[in-house]
């Protein structure tokens, strides 16, 4: 058998977008992958593929031999298999035919196939076509896991966390702010007479709105702090590190950011108001989520009672 017949053409004709992590010594396997058009890297010992593998972007399939320095190949997919690392990376073990009644240990320790030396150029690619079909249907997979969290957890129309995950998030920044012994600013604003804007443009228009507000408030925050939709036209803001001054500060910035320009629409030129309620929590008080949310409604309350277009500080 040749060279040629060993290693025959792959079936793709564009490049092969697949980086591929090799052991060290299998010259003949790395050029073959490389005229493939997939991506080559070597590990020179086990410690060293582990180390790749374990990296932030790793390959998403190794290649590696069964006796490797400092690691054997089946260690390897053991450490690797117990750190639960996502997405999942595909591993092939080189073998002899010696090894074969040692199969199935490998596989128990994590390999997902084996390819016996000297390697047969078409197993080879079958075994290639096999591992990219379900390294694709994984991809797709966690997509759609992204897809339904980011439904979950996000407002549909805006983008903007939802009610549920500001609350969850409300709870975690108390925590924190507890343990650091400093204060977490929170504000609720809703926007003014928004129900005129449907009555008077349709709900489609409404919803427009409602978009452009939530992107500008979102763009007044700082990239630490949390936005949300609780509901309708009301909307949260965590603000960590900041007094009951501070955070009264920073509601006036983020008024003017949303109110001091129009939002220019086909159907007219949209001006809106937004009524706001600001609290913070003491840094040594014990406050809890629906204490603190509380004092934030109370005072978003007296911000309309008083005339709207303002800010109310918690008492």
């Amino acid at each position: 058998m040749t060279r040629q017949d060993l290693h025959p053409p792959h079936p793709e004709s564009r490049p092969v977008s697949l980086r591929i992590l090799v052991s060290a010594g299998e010259r003949l396997l790395q050029d073959t992958l490389a005229r493939w058009g997939y991506e080559v890297a070597v590990a020179l010992d086990g410690h060293e593929a582990l180390h790749h593998l374990r990296q932030k972007n790793p390959p998403k399939l190794a290649i590696l031999n069964w006796e490797m320095e400092k690691l054997r190949g089946p260690e390897v997919c053991q450490f690797l298999r117990e750190g639960g690392i996502e997405p999942y990376i595909y591993i092939i073990l080189l073998t002899n035919e010696s090894r074969k009644d040692e199969l199935l240990e490998a596989l128990d320790y994590g390999a997902d196939d084996y390819l016996v030396k000297p390697f047969d150029g078409y197993e080879l690619r079958a075994k290639l076509i096999v591992a990219k079909r379900i390294l694709d249907l994984q991809d797709r997979l966690i997509c759609m896991r992204e897809d339904l969290r980011a439904q979950a957890t996000h407002d549909g129309l805006t983008g903007l966390w939802n009610r549920q995950a500001c609350m969850d998030a409300l709870a975690c920044e108390l925590e924190r702010a507890k343990r650091e012994k400093k204060p977490l600013g929170l504000i609720m604003a809703d926007l003014d007479h928004f129900k005129q804007v449907n009555d008077d443009y349709g709900h489609l228009v409404g919803d427009a709105v409602l978009r452009e507000v939530a992107a500008r408030l979102k763009g007044a925050a700082r990239s630490y702090d949390t936005v949300g939709r609780c509901g309708g036209e009301e909307f949260l803001i965590l603000i960590p590190g900041c007094d009951g001054a501070t955070v009264l500060n920073r509601a006036e910035e983020i008024r003017a950011s949303v109110c001091n320009k129009i939002i220019p629409m086909p159907e007219g030129n949209i001006q809106v108001t937004l009524s706001m309620g600001a609290t913070a929590s003491s840094a040594t008080a014990q406050e809890d989520s629906i204490s603190i949310l509380k004092a934030a409604d109370a005072a978003l309350y007296r911000a309309k009672s008083r005339g709207r277009d303002r800010i109310e500080l918690a008492k």
